[in-house]
């Protein structure tokens, strides 16, 4: 009845399995839908809080901020406190912070309430997965178990949106967190319920914690995230915040490293880096989540110039996630016979080179939505297969005792590349919106003798519909802004995209010149799951 310890099984007996992994689940999913709550709907977040998008954005970043930092010392927690009573305390805690979430509108208590969410989340997470590995009898439980939580990370924005954009539109933006309470304590109770009081993990004493790692952490990890989040409003080093800002990086990056390289006993043993095979797999993450931030464009696309609502544009998003559950089950397949890992690899990326570039080829400021099924299938069926490989790729390459030194390090390296992702979107879509509004708007007023013809058009329906003539002809120009607005976002969601295309391809060479990547075997038998995998 799954692992022993003191003498007791973790859950109770005549408890049947598929309870137990149905209450595993619930609480698994409550923990990822909170990751994205804040970005959900930016439109409502930003309107609710009298904030800006960066703002919304830095919201999510001072979550995922607090989970990657606080995996440093959260195994210590688990090990020491009897598992049962750490569900119940992240628990308690979760409800209250989302309570004190729905109760407030002052967006700098929001960042920090949702840091406090992140430290919390970290360790329901943690416990989700140790008791998931714990039920999955075979021997590649972990293999298995780790698929199918990065098959709900990927799925984590269309997820999120499609429970929250109803309850956005129905009710105030802050009855989100009072939803997510609701969705917490049905399933926190019946996984508190079916669990007897043991220790999963092996207890030891909770002394010498290494505190300052997580301050060095965190601090770092939030200053980073400021500078893409704000960088580009505040005009990089001209703004003094900035300035700062980096300077602080670097110098808790360097005091951070050296700690690391002196402490008897590391949060980090830098010694993984040794490793060939940790180098490319961390590339690898690394061009991973620069393709998985491009395609939140897609979302984007939907709403800004097909003009669909919030949820319309996520509910095409099944067809993603369908895709990444296909891909999940291919990866699975591969990961347990222990063979052809280039060729899922090169399979995966080749599906996602494929649907940026088909995508190309779609974006048009009128579309029909079927025209969009099967590329996003095909998308989630190459992020299903890459996403979990990479990942168990870089905890196979290091020792069993490194391994949660290697999954800190992932977590660094996933915060990091997420942040420059949102960072690169931002600064080339202002990029964009001035190059090709400057090329449009000439073209408009030198080579389109129709314009005034196209303004009478707009002028003329306007006014048929019983508006005055000059307060139609104002209209008319507005429209006119738009659809050069509109042109321009399209231009930029092509160029964008084609140097995502370009970057999958590049990635495609790289794996077909490593055949180390096949001779790898994924072993994650002696390594503990990872407290976190956002």
């Amino acid at each position: 009845m799954g692992k022993m310890t003191d003498q007791l099984p973790i859950f109770k007996a005549r408890i049947p399995e598929w309870l137990v992994i149905l209450s595993i689940f619930a609480v698994l999913l409550s923990s990822v839908l909170l990751f994205a709550l804040s970005t959900a709907d930016g439109t409502a977040a930003a309107g609710y809080y009298g904030a800006s998008a960066s703002d919304v954005q830095f919201s999510l970043l001072m979550f995922y901020a607090a989970v990657a930092s606080f995996a440093v010392v959260e195994r210590r927690f688990f090990a020491r406190v009897v598992t049962k009573d750490y569900l119940l305390i992240c628990i308690i805690l979760e409800i209250l912070i989302a309570y004190w979430c729905y109760h407030t509108r002052e967006i700098w208590l929001v960042f920090t309430l949702r840091f406090l969410q992140g430290i919390v989340n970290c360790g329901l997470t943690s416990i989700s997965l140790n008791l998931l590995f714990s039920r999955l009898k075979s021997e590649h439980a972990k293999e298995t178990g780790y698929t199918i939580f990065y098959g709900m990370i990927l799925c984590v924005s269309p997820l999120t949106a499609l429970f929250s954009v109803p309850i956005v539109e129905n009710f105030e933006y802050n009855v989100v967190y009072k939803a997510i309470i609701f969705c917490f304590l049905p399933s926190a109770v019946l996984l508190f319920s079916v669990m007897n009081r043991v220790h999963l993990l092996r207890k030891t004493p909770l002394y010498k914690i290494d505190w300052m790692s997580f301050v060095l952490f965190s601090t770092m990890l939030v200053c980073i995230a400021y500078v893409l989040v704000y960088g580009q409003q505040y005009d990089w080093l001209d703004d003094a915040s900035i300035l700062y800002s980096i300077l602080a990086i670097l110098c808790l990056f360097v005091v951070s490293i050296v700690r690391q390289l002196t402490l008897k006993r590391p949060a980090v043993d830098l010694s993984i880096f040794r490793s060939r095979n940790f180098a490319i797999g961390i590339v690898f993450l690394v061009i991973l989540y620069i393709i998985r931030g491009a395609f939140s464009l897609t979302s984007s696309y939907f709403i800004n110039v097909l003009g669909m609502d919030s949820l319309h544009a996520n509910e095409i998003m099944i067809f993603n996630i369908a895709g990444v559950v296909v891909g999940s089950i291919i990866a699975i397949r591969f990961l347990i016979r222990q063979k052809h890992l280039r060729v899922l690899w090169v399979t995966g990326f080749v599906l996602l080179f494929a649907f940026f570039l088909w995508m190309c080829q779609l974006f048009a400021s009128e579309a029909g939505t079927a025209n969009f099924y099967l590329p996003l299938f095909l998308q989630g069926v190459g992020a299903g297969m890459v996403m979990s490989p990479i990942v168990m790729f870089i905890m196979s390459s290091v020792p069993d005792r490194m391994s949660q030194s290697a999954s800190s390090v992932g977590v660094f390296v996933r915060f990091s590349t997420f942040s420059l992702s949102l960072a690169f979107i931002n600064f080339y879509q202002l990029y964009f919106k001035g190059k090709h509004g400057d090329d449009l708007r000439g073209g408009i007023t030198l080579l389109d003798f129709n314009l005034p013809e196209r303004l009478k058009m707009y002028q003329s329906a306007l006014s048929s519909r019983g508006m005055p003539r000059d307060e139609a002809g104002k209209v008319a120009v507005g429209l006119l802004n738009k659809a050069v607005q509109k042109q321009t976002f399209l231009q930029f969601c092509v160029s964008y995209y084609e140097w995502i295309a370009v970057l999958c391809l590049l990635s495609i060479v790289f794996i077909a010149l490593q055949p180390i990547i096949s001779r790898t075997v994924i072993n994650l038998r002696g390594k503990q799951p990872a407290a976190v995998g956002f």
